[in-house]
């Protein structure tokens, strides 16, 4: 398994990663409708989700593995008067107990692993969540140009580091198809999967797509 890098957040100028996404505001919504509680903003990076779901009422843990981004989001938090427990950790290996939260919000950051480490993380993912809880979560697709046509060096069939200048410089990039989802989250009952593309951004045509997934834990034993 390869080992967790962080993000260089010095290298990361762009506004965006200070502003929720905007499926989180869907997720808020979806979360408070099943009265979940406990969420677990997992790789927090500069905490923009952190910040939106505690503002939703929720009782909100994050944790990334960079301590620039955990700083920034600590003093973020201070300053908004936010209580949100704030952790440095790898993602696959998780500093919380078993059956912890209702609800983890993984937003753009398990695939900053490789074949082995996805199957760790996932596996870490349904430890610290309850029964019945719900994931949602990021993967990014086989159709897209940084793993068809960029030519990052590979890791293995389902992993390349990318190699350009930026945040990302040297992190590894795991890739899925659908039915590569399926067999991942088998312990899941997955309540739907989007296949999205990125196609104009940054004033260019991009090819760049994502799995957005929704899904929750089925007790062991348990089939569909």
């Amino acid at each position: 398994m390869t080992i967790s890098k962080a993000w260089d957040w010095n290298k990361e100028l762009s506004p965006i990663w200070l502003q929720p996404s905007e499926e989180s505001y869907f997720i808020a919504q979806r979360w408070k409708d099943k009265d979940f509680n406990e969420v677990l903003d997992f790789g927090c990076g500069l905490g923009r989700h952190s910040i939106f779901f505690a503002k939703q009422g929720f009782h909100v843990n994050a944790f990334d593995l960079s301590q620039e981004a955990t700083e920034h989001l600590k003093s973020w938090a201070k300053k908004e008067n936010l209580s949100i427990q704030v952790k440095n950790a790898d993602m696959s290996k998780l500093p919380y107990d078993d059956n912890s939260f209702d609800a983890i919000y993984a937003y753009h950051v398990i695939s900053h692993t490789d074949s082995v480490g996805i199957k760790r993380i996932i596996n870490e993912i349904s430890r610290v969540l309850r029964i019945g809880g719900e994931i949602f979560l990021t993967l990014c697709s086989k159709e897209s140009w940084s793993y068809k046509g960029a030519g990052y060096p590979r890791l293995d069939e389902n992993t390349v580091i990318k190699t350009d200048d930026g945040p990302e410089k040297g992190i590894p990039h795991f890739y899925v198809t659908l039915d590569d989802i399926i067999d991942l989250l088998a312990d899941y009952d997955i309540d739907r999967i989007r296949h999205i593309d990125d196609c104009y951004f940054a004033g260019k045509k991009q090819n760049s797509k994502h799995y957005f997934i929704t899904a929750s834990l089925r007790a062991k034993g348990t089939s569909l």
